[in-house]
């Protein structure tokens, strides 16, 4: 089974071997960005990787925008599922941007990264990086890739939304957001692409927003079908 959550931003009680209790051997879960545990490199840290990675089930992330990249990109680069990623622990695996990887019969397509809110307050912080906005190589790749596979894929986890969907959510909730050129980028693979289900993380809520895209943030969804198999928090 394939199963996705939201920004975890390196809370252990999120991924704590007793919340994800219900996940069988060769189950995946997939978190949408922000993942957070790779962040200062200190031995408590390793350990607690490590420990991620010891578990029967694959657990995979995108990047979002609060990641210590440096460190990140550290990390040995291998092929999973035929797919570019990059190997933290045992089965802990970090998935790159615009990689298409096929996960029990499905193609599955990621592409993390986006812009911090709060970047003009973070710009002096040696946490924050240029890196947290996926590159214009990085876009042509992802897009190769998906012509490649005929611009048809099962499931897509990204971390920003569409802008179409962006904009939705930001008049439903009365708030001001960030529109970026990335989020440009993701309408024009939706309207490229053939695909069942889309998920991205970067909102912070849980909310189905069509048939097609859905907000994850604490839910654990089946990604095939939508449904939910139990809120984590």
């Amino acid at each position: 089974m394939i199963y996705v959550t939201g920004d975890t931003h390196g809370d252990p009680r999120r991924l704590s071997a007793a919340a994800l209790s219900r996940l069988r051997e060769n189950d995946t879960l997939i978190i949408c960005g922000d993942f957070g545990f790779i962040w200062d490199g200190s031995p408590k840290e390793e350990k607690l990787l490590k420990e991620l990675g010891s578990r029967k089930y694959n657990i995979c992330f995108i990047d979002g925008t609060h990641e210590n990249f440096e460190l990140l990109h550290g990390y040995t680069e291998e092929t999973w599922k035929y797919g570019r990623a990059r190997k933290i622990s045992g089965n802990l695996h970090y998935l790159m941007r615009g990689e298409i990887y096929h996960m029990e019969g499905k193609k599955v397509f990621v592409m993390g990264g986006g812009e911090s809110p709060d970047m003009e307050m973070r710009a002096g912080s040696e946490k924050w990086t240029r890196d947290e906005m996926p590159s214009r190589e990085e876009l042509y790749h992802g897009l190769a890739n998906l012509e490649k596979n005929h611009f048809d894929v099962d499931l897509i986890f990204t971390h920003e939304p569409t802008l179409k969907t962006k904009q939705f959510l930001s008049l439903s909730d009365e708030s001001e957001l960030r529109f970026t050129a990335l989020n440009s980028y993701f309408d024009e693979i939706s309207k490229l692409c053939n695909y069942k289900k889309w998920y991205f993380g970067s909102m912070h809520k849980d909310k189905q927003v069509s048939a097609l895209e859905t907000a994850v943030f604490t839910d654990i969804l089946d990604a095939v079908t939508g449904e939910k198999l139990y809120k984590n928090r």
